[in-house]
């Protein structure tokens, strides 16, 4: 038995010593990390993109008050600035009530990213958005890339504000570049070939709402499926269309909506382009939720 004199040691290496001896609910808490499971993931499922509707000055007042609303990260328009308002590990108040693919309450799943800018105004000749400049899109891209990478998150859960809460909010909106991310490799897009070869068939013959609703719950959305015409049947189609067809957003299932829909959601129609990574040709992409 070794015998320990007390005398000879610091107070602080007998305070140590005689808290690892210490044992019942008093001890200090003993945690062993040699162990690791290989059956985990990021808490981090998805990236939702917004933008601010506001300036620089009251975009950051506004996410790091007593607002309720916050975000991971802002992205400054002028000059591009990326800033860091939320940890990655915890919740940011960006999502609210929100439905993608099943899933609900994406603010305990997600990334967010807002972007400055002042979004669309109402004037008489319609609804007019505001463009992004290309130094931010290029600063988004980046931060993006590096949230993606660190978090495996996959390319059909890279979306924006109005897909998991179509009709309620329009961000980014149609001015923003979504063909960039999919140039960026970031996420799926639909093969231009597919959808062209496609139109004349759906011109001829044009699907019914039912359809319509089916393909856009199988991309995510959470749309109702009773066959009927409704206000935000429509909403989601609009929203679908200034993702993938932002020259026309009127929410019309017209042929080339028709035919964007149809190669969207069928194995081998969502394109992967492999020039950022390898400078390989596009590839088919399947989406798996």
């Amino acid at each position: 038995m070794m015998i320990i004199n007390k005398k000879l040691l610091t107070p602080l290496a007998l305070a140590a010593l005689l808290s690892a001896c210490a044992t019942g609910p008093d001890a200090p808490l003993r945690i062993d990390t040699s162990y690791t499971s290989a059956n985990q993931d990021s808490r981090a499922l998805f990236l939702v993109l917004h933008y601010t509707v506001l300036d620089y000055e009251k975009s950051l007042k506004v996410l790091t008050s007593g607002g309720m609303v916050s975000s991971h990260y802002l992205v400054r328009d002028e000059p591009p600035t990326v800033y860091r308002l939320v940890d990655e590990n915890r919740r940011a108040w960006h999502a609210g009530a929100s439905f993608w693919a099943g899933h609900t309450n994406l603010n305990s799943s997600s990334i967010g990213i807002e972007i400055v800018n002042p979004g669309y105004t109402d004037t008489p000749q319609g609804r007019v958005y505001a463009p992004f400049s290309q130094k931010q899109i290029d600063e988004v891209i980046k931060l993006s890339k590096d949230i993606v990478a660190r978090h495996n998150i996959k390319p059909e859960r890279i979306i924006g504000h109005a897909d998991i809460a179509p009709g309620r909010k329009q961000d980014p909106g149609p001015a923003f570049p979504w063909k960039q991310f999919a140039d960026a490799g970031l996420i799926g897009w639909p093969d231009a070939a597919q959808v062209a070869a496609k139109i004349p068939a759906f011109t001829l013959q044009p699907p019914d709402i039912a359809w319509a609703q089916e393909r856009l719950a199988r991309i995510g959305y959470n749309v109702p499926r009773h066959g009927q015409p409704d206000q935000l049947t429509q909403e989601t189609i609009v929203t679908f269309q200034m993702k993938y067809r932002p020259a026309r957003y009127d929410g019309q299932l017209d042929a080339e909506t028709a035919a964007l829909l149809d190669v969207a959601t069928t194995p081998g129609g969502m394109v992967m382009s492999g020039k950022a990574a390898n400078g390989s040709a596009p590839q088919p992409y399947t989406s798996r939720f």
